[in-house]
């Protein structure tokens, strides 16, 4: 099998015209891809117009990398653009068949007052609600089907995933980014936020762990193959915590039915949206503003580079 990387350059640009002056804003950024085992950062940077007063480059709670900026001059638009040529390398997990079986995930994690695992202590910052994703007996409920006494956790999130794909239907008009996962289950639709929001959210009502990633699809497929839903935009899968399995924590990607491999490019994860949003924060000022989200990925010869003002894409997901 060819382990060869697969190198991309991604362009992501967002941009508000604001209805009024701003006169203050401060704003924190998630549009810095991880370095991961399978990721290689190649060239990363941000560019803000104007720019700003202040900014600051670190990590946040997460291990993810995130720029602060504070804005102290009255300003009418705000256009951000981020550019960074990523190299990723094939990483299918294989025989998920060898992870442990569910209860036996969820009962390593579970509160027993004994000390436990360095690696679970740090698993179980994503058992519990976050601001989008509830823990209730109705999702463990909808869940229990593809989580037969004994199945393999990867296993079960793997038929999980699916029925996610089989049962709801990708309508970018049905919901919007503060959408109950509640009322996302009772109508059967919504956007790859929604399907990741209410995959964790049926594992976590199981007692698993799992996590929310951001990052973005590969905008043109190879030849013969099908184009993913949410390319041209910031897209969102998840990992799922499977101790003592290679890497730990696998991705699935309920919205197009399929495990990440080299077409995922990975920013950021978390609890929730709410943890990674690309963009967050407040301002003074504005009047009514829509942001313009515009993402292009486009693969690159080892030899060619297109320029950071190259393509635009569809608004995000």
């Amino acid at each position: 099998m060819d382990k060869s990387p697969v190198r991309y350059h991604v362009l992501h640009e967002t941009r508000y015209d604001y209805g009024s002056s701003v006169s203050l804003s401060q704003q924190q950024l998630h549009l810095s891809p991880r370095d991961l085992p399978w990721q290689r950062v190649e060239s990363q940077r941000v560019d803000i117009d104007p720019p700003p007063g202040w900014r600051r480059e670190d990590f946040d709670a997460f291990g993810n990398p995130v720029v602060w900026v504070a804005f102290h001059a009255p300003h009418d638009h705000l256009l951000i653009r981020s550019a960074m040529t990523v190299a990723v390398t094939p990483h299918l997990p294989v025989d998920l068949e060898r992870s442990l079986p569910w209860e036996a995930v969820r009962d390593r994690l579970a509160y027993d007052a004994k000390p436990p695992r360095p690696e679970d202590l740090d698993a179980a910052r994503f058992l519990f609600e976050s601001a989008h994703v509830r823990v209730k007996n109705e999702l463990a409920d909808y869940a229990a089907d593809c989580f037969p006494p004994g199945t393999p956790v990867l296993v079960g999130a793997r038929a999980l995933m699916a029925k996610i794909f089989a049962g709801f239907e990708f309508d970018p008009e049905a919901t919007t980014v503060s959408t109950p996962v509640m009322e996302v289950l009772e109508k059967k639709r919504g956007v790859c936020q929604d399907f990741a929001h209410l995959m964790i959210a049926c594992l976590r009502a199981l007692g698993l762990a799992a996590r929310y990633v951001s990052g973005y699809l590969l905008t043109q497929p190879p030849p013969g193959r099908p184009r993913l839903v949410g390319a041209d935009a910031s897209h969102a899968w998840v990992a799922v915590y499977a101790p003592g399995f290679p890497g730990e924590w696998v991705h699935f990607d309920p919205t197009n039915n399929l495990l990440p491999d080299t077409e995922h490019i990975t920013v950021a994860c978390g609890r929730d949206f709410g943890d990674i949003s690309p963009l967050r924060g407040t301002i003074l000022g504005g009047g009514g503003h829509e942001p313009e989200v515009a993402v292009t990925v486009t693969p690159l010869a080892d030899e060619a580079e297109p320029s950071a003002a190259a393509g635009a894409g569809a608004a995000a997901a």
